[in-house]
C-alpha cells in the first residue's frame, strides 16, 4: 500500500497515552504514525486467529 492508498482521519487520544506511544515509537525506530498503524495490524492478527480457534 502506497502512502497516497491511505485514508487519513482525526484521531482524539488521551495525552499521556500519546506520550507513551511517542516513546515506544522512538525505542522501535518508527513514527508515531507507524506505530499506531503497527498496533492496530497486530491486534487485528491476533483477534483473527483467536476467532478461528472459537470456530
Amino acid at each position: 500500500m502506497t502512502e497516497k492508498d491511505k485514508k487519513a482521519f482525526v484521531l482524539r487520544i488521551n495525552p499521556a497515552l500519546l506520550k507513551e506511544i511517542e516513546t515506544w515509537a522512538a525505542e522501535e525506530f518508527r513514527s508515531t504514525n507507524g506505530q499506531i498503524e503497527f498496533l492496530l495490524t497486530q491486534a487485528l492478527k491476533s483477534r483473527r486467529k483467536g476467532k478461528s480457534k472459537e470456530e
